[in-house]
């Protein structure tokens, strides 16, 4: 049997599109092409054009380039004076009504332009050429029919009136595999810029006889990807279209709001939450989700909630350059308040922060008038932990509400660690695409994660228990982190291709950040290196602590506290840091206060972006909500895990050209189990995202049983200073440890309040101030209390292992996950995975 020519595959797919409802039109060049949309115009408008009136016509359609004609076509009402002097008004396409609108299907349209181009199949909408589909035949590549493309915007697509210019969709296929992306018009265009369709599950549709043509090119469905799923970019003046997990994260949305028309008071149900992986373009999805909704007439705000000041900014500047001036970024809580009250401000973007100040307080009265609202609030990355006490601020406040949450790294029931679900506060998940499909897709990159071991026993080491051992000792040891530096020295230019890419260093705490920043800047000095490395970190006082507590999920800089100056060393060095960084950028950045501190943040931010730096070294800042395309290789000598772990390799991933082929991770602690356990965790769709917990009513119960036995023990908060044992002691901390942990619960329901409980939120205050200073002395974690092997170790560096984490990797860790809890057989399991 012969190979299906480039013909015959044309003609079935003409033939398929006609019995979805597209008519066929024989349109041999432009001048049946223009005859033809006088035709469709005057149908779709109910009108007939003079010749001078259609010449009008054209002239409108003749302005400009591809991005200025995008914006003329969904134009609601076009204006000409018609030959009698009235006023004419048209449209080019319905972009409300989505399938009121005309469909043709051509094939073998000759332009003539620089050379002479004949176009595969055309399809049409009220006339204009708005999708072209180039074929290839089965056996060649598909990449041929986009390089053809490449060569008619340059020969052709211009060429007479322009009308190839109108083209908003292109589709390339050699019949078995199938891509689409939207029109680049002048702007340089990769082939990794080209998409797959898939099904909701995001099962590749890659025949286009079978699965493409029927889902995508529907004339409904493409009228709604042209109208509604192509972002006309106002910064770049380019057309971006939205990837299928995009496009069905939004209906999703779309779906749940439409549904839920009256909510009769909040009901979780009625929300629900995205899980799309670390890179896959959230920012984009959720400024679709806003726009659509803010055009909802029920709807009166689109309110999205970042959880830091600096993407406050970010997600302000993304969305600006989608639409100048489609979103309204408050500065501080009372500019807040007055665009909540203002009735012409539709898409808000602010911090949790702002957010929850301005339901609080004396702000309450001035949050009156759009308290019953119908309003939808959409939160970046839900699951933050200081998200909790807001979500029951906002959810107690408004009444007529829906909460929507994009995460990349969902906290399931493996990874709660305590804390509420994201089911738990968002309800269902309503899309999912994690980093299996997106690597599959070459929608990010693949990791490259190599472990390398920084030290070695000699062979007389003490034999001592585990727990005797002073590990801190050793990792935080002057001689690891030189070792660790002169590493770098040697590989960095080989892990960034010569400096082509930029690299992020991450360290387990600030003093980690001081200790390496001050060995990079000695040994530059001393010739060995010429790095750019730049940092930058708080100052506020325990910073250990705020991290431990509020940051626990790897949270970023949260707005600058009044703390600052209270950790005085660490301000000056910091301030000695930016003026190292002045001297290099010949910038003049201060940190001097709240402002100062956040233009040098995003000073650093916009010279990573821009491959300015070498190495941006940090201890929690950056790690979660920065993107930078440049960014190729994490050094990590940090304990990380689940979402902490996926979020900060994740700064790797982003595509940029045929250059950048992965993200490279270089581990210095042996993170090989943490990282298999994350990995697995976000890949697997299963993967239990509710954790069955007791009612509220419940932990009161347990909450007041805990008292009366803390009171048995102290009865005072002064009783405390009585307990002179140890063991005495002890028994405190254990009894108000219990307290502490059952409050942590019981503070994320809605309905908590301390006139519940049998303990004043004051007293339990005073008896935690106890509780830590007591908790301080008797630490056995003391590293003074354990023995030192640093005598015993020497300090030096060796890879142990790497490892590619690409879709064969993890599918080789789901099916070993699922092999040993689901009871099922290999062979079965691994035809669950045969999609990818």
């Amino acid at each position: 049997m012969s190979k299906q020519s480039e013909q015959i595959l044309e003609e079935q797919l003409v033939s398929q599109l006609q019995k979805l409802g597209y008519k066929y039109a024989f349109i041999a060049d432009e001048k049946a092409l223009l005859a033809n949309l006088k035709t469709q115009l005057e149908k779709h408008n109910h009108i007939q054009f003079s010749d001078n009136e259609f010449e009008k016509v054209l002239n409108i359609l003749n302005k400009g380039s591809v991005f200025e004609k995008a914006k003329i076509l969904r134009e609601k009402k076009h204006h000409i004076i018609r030959d009698n002097g009235d006023n004419l008004y048209f449209e080019f396409l319905n972009v409300e009504h989505l399938c009121q609108n005309e469909y043709q299907v051509t094939n073998q349209i000759t332009q003539e332009g620089k050379y002479e181009n004949r176009y595969d199949v055309t399809l049409l909408v009220n006339g204009l050429p708005l999708v072209q589909i180039e074929l290839k035949r089965r056996g060649l590549e598909m990449k041929e029919a986009f390089n053809q493309i490449n060569r008619y915007q340059k020969h052709s697509f211009g060429a007479g009136k322009g009308l190839f210019h109108f083209v908003q969709l292109f589709v390339i296929s050699n019949g078995v595999n199938t891509k689409y992306f939207s029109n680049f018009g002048s702007h340089k265009q990769e082939f990794l810029q080209t998409f797959h369709w898939t099904d909701e599950q995001n099962n590749p549709l890659n025949n286009i006889l079978n699965g493409f043509t029927d889902s995508f090119l529907e004339p409904c469905h493409i009228s709604k990807m042209i109208c509604k799923y192509i972002v006309l970019n106002e910064t770049d003046k380019r057309l971006m279209v939205l990837r299928p997990y995009q496009y069905y994260a939004v209906e999703g949305i779309i779906k749940k709001v439409k549904e839920n028309e009256i909510l009769n008071g909040y009901n979780i149900e009625k929300n629900g939450y995205i899980w799309h992986t670390t890179g896959s373009g959230k920012t984009l999805t959720s400024f679709k989700a806003s726009q659509i909704l803010s055009k909802i007439p029920a709807i009166k705000k689109v309110v999205f909630v970042v959880d830091r000041k600096d993407l406050d900014y970010q997600t302000n500047q993304e969305y600006d350059k989608f639409s100048k001036g489609s979103v309204s970024s408050a500065t501080n809580t009372d500019d807040l308040i007055r665009k909540f009250n203002d009735p012409n401000v539709r898409i808000i973007v602010t911090t949790i922060q702002k957010l929850n100040n301005a339901i609080s307080g004396r702000n309450l009265s001035k949050m009156k008038s759009i308290q019953q609202e119908r309003m939808v609030f959409i939160f970046d990355e839900c699951h933050r932990s200081q998200f909790g006490d807001t979500h029951k601020n906002i959810v107690n406040y408004f009444t007529n509400i829906q909460l929507f949450g994009f995460t990349g790294t969902p906290i399931l029931a493996d990874n709660a660690d305590g804390e509420k679900t994201t089911a738990s506060l968002f309800g269902k998940c309503l899309h999912k695409y994690v980093i299996t499909d997106a690597i599959r897709d070459e929608n990010v990159l693949k990791f490259s994660v190599e472990y390398i071991q920084t030290f070695k026993q000699k062979e007389h080491i003490i034999d001592l228990k585990v727990e005797q051992i002073n590990e801190t000792e050793v990792f935080e040891a002057p001689e690891r982190k030189e070792a660790i530096v002169d590493y770098i020295i040697q590989y960095h230019d080989q892990k960034t291709q010569n400096k082509k890419f930029c690299a992020m260093m991450c360290v387990q705490d600030i003093d980690s950040v001081i200790q390496y920043y001050e060995i990079f800047k000695r040994k530059k000095q001393e010739g060995q290196h010429d790095l750019k490395i730049v940092t930058i970190f708080s100052f506020a006082q325990n910073e250990e602590e705020m991290e431990d507590a509020v940051y626990s999920q790897l949270g970023m800089v949260a707005e600058p506290r009044a703390e600052y100056g209270y950790k005085p060393h660490r301000r000056e060095l910091l301030e000695t840091y930016v003026q190292d960084f002045n001297e290099l950028f010949g910038e003049k950045q201060n940190v001097t206060d709240t402002e100062g501190f956040y233009n040098y943040y995003n000073a650093i931010a916009k010279k990573s972006k821009q491959n300015e730096t070498d190495i941006l070294l940090v201890a929690n800042m950056f790690l979660t909500g920065f993107d930078s395309k440049y960014l190729n290789t994490l050094y990590v000598d940090k304990n990380l895990k689940y979402h902490g772990l996926i979020q900060a390799f994740s700064r790797t991933n982003r595509i940029l050209d045929k250059n950048k082929t992965q993200g490279n991770i270089v581990c210095f602690r042996n993170l090989k189990d943490k990282t298999d356990e994350a990995i697995t965790l976000f890949s697997n769709k299963e993967a239990i995202d509710e954790i069955i917990v007791e009612p509220y009513e419940a932990y009161v119960e347990k909450f007041n049983e805990a008292t009366q036995k803390l009171l048995e023990i102290v009865p005072e908060v002064v009783s405390v200073d009585g307990l002179y044992s140890e063991d005495d002691q002890l028994q405190f901390i254990l009894a108000f440890r219990a307290m502490m942990r059952l409050h942590k619960k019981m503070s994320h329901y809605t309905e908590f309040t301390w006139d519940d409980l049998q303990m004043e939120e004051q007293l339990f205050a005073d008896y935690t101030s106890k509780y830590l200073d007591l908790k301080e002395r008797l630490d056995p974690t003391d590293p003074s209390k354990k023995t030192s092997i640093l005598n015993d170790i020497d300090f030096e560096l060796e890879l142990i292992r790497r490892d590619t984490i690409n879709v064969t990797y993890i599918l080789q860790l789901l099916i070993k996950f699922k092999s040993k809890y689901s009871g099922k057989d290999k062979e079965s399991i691994e035809k669950e995975f045969s999609i990818y």
